[in-house]
């Protein structure tokens, strides 16, 4: 086990997949020489060279384009998207091509195509480089959609996806790539989120797509969550000091909605939190589902904090993001309904 920021934890998770598997690829803007805009590809092109960690020019559906060709003659592709608001140029080939290579093939093909890329705000990035779209791809049918929190589910769980014979969507938030931070010096208290180092082992593992896991016990209130969220949300409840139970979805499809009931027909409360927009947020999603299995066992109304219904801003980038006060206000109010 060795301690590994996310960064580290993803770059061992492709050197161990690159050396393990020869059909695996990398391909994407800047991912060799220059090891990635956040260098989560460092030093894997000098190693295995650059016909396996492949430099790209910037054309998204170019890219997606190229790895759904590789992987249907028999590769295994990573490709990654510099920024998740860059996305979009792919979407096409994701939605039509991709996601139903396999269904229109009658399973002829498949399209073991993992898309990496970097989402969710914290680096000052503005409305191009902060954007968190997992609902905008949970809706299409044949994708897998996940997005880890820690160093450990992120080298395990990209280690599954490469593996999966099925694409996968593997959001990566960036505000807790390089390890201990304290957001924003100017609003502690509300941008603050916790210190995402962990011990990771530095060869082969997985960490199963489509389980949820519960970070932290409890039996007063069920908080689901995801990415950065997960600190933000573990922070809050450590300040009221509240008997909170924090289930980290990990896997937005396939869902472990099991896990997810099962803890909110125990707590009777439920508070949903993602970086994301709130209007049609994925979010809202997991409210009707938990709704639908959990009705009879709700002391109170599922309540949901997420991002606002506006572009994501630059100069008001704290006051925009779902931070450790909006989240302990929320829990606070959902504390004091009763049945």
């Amino acid at each position: 086990m060795t301690a590994m920021s996310m960064v580290q934890a993803l770059n061992s998770a492709m050197e161990v997949m690159l050396a393990r598997d020869p059909r695996v690829v990398i391909l994407g803007e800047d991912v060799g020489y220059f090891g990635g805009v956040f260098r989560a590809t460092e030093g894997l092109q000098s190693r295995y060279g650059a016909h396996r960690v492949i430099d790209t020019p910037i054309a998204e559906g170019g890219i997606v384009g190229a790895a759904i060709g590789m992987a249907a003659n028999g590769l295994r592709p990573v490709a990654e998207i510099q920024f998740a608001d860059y996305i979009y140029p792919a979407y096409d080939q994701i939605v039509s091509e991709l996601a139903r290579m396999r269904y229109r093939s009658a399973a002829a093909f498949t399209a073991p195509v993992t898309i990496r890329t970097p989402c969710g705000g914290g680096i000052r990035g503005g409305q191009t480089h902060s954007q968190s779209p997992e609902g905008v791809f949970a809706h299409v049918s044949g994708l897998k959609v996940v997005m880890p929190s820690n160093p450990y589910d992120a080298k395990g769980m990209l280690i599954a996806a490469i593996e999966d014979d099925d694409p996968v969507i593997f959001f990566e938030p960036k505000r807790v790539y390089n390890g201990p931070f304290d957001g924003d010096p100017q609003k502690p208290a509300e941008s603050w989120a916790g210190h995402p180092m962990g011990e990771v082992p530095e060869g082969h593992y997985t960490v199963p797509i489509g389980k949820a896991a519960v970070v932290r016990a409890g039996n007063a209130v069920t908080v689901v969550t995801y990415g950065t969220m997960v600190h933000v949300c573990l922070a809050a409840v450590a300040d009221l000091g509240l008997d909170a139970e924090v289930v980290d979805v990990r896997s937005m499809v396939p869902l472990d909605i099991d896990t997810l009931a099962a803890s909110v027909a125990k707590t009777g409360r439920c508070l949903i939190a993602h970086e994301a927009t709130r209007f049609g947020g994925y979010g809202a999603e997991l409210s009707a589902s938990l709704q639908e299995r959990c009705f009879w066992h709700l002391q109170a109304p599922i309540q949901r904090v997420a991002g606002w219904d506006t572009p994501y801003p630059h100069a008001f980038e704290w006051e925009y993001f779902p931070g450790r006060l909006r989240v302990r206000r929320a829990l606070e109010a959902l504390m004091q309904v009763s049945a």
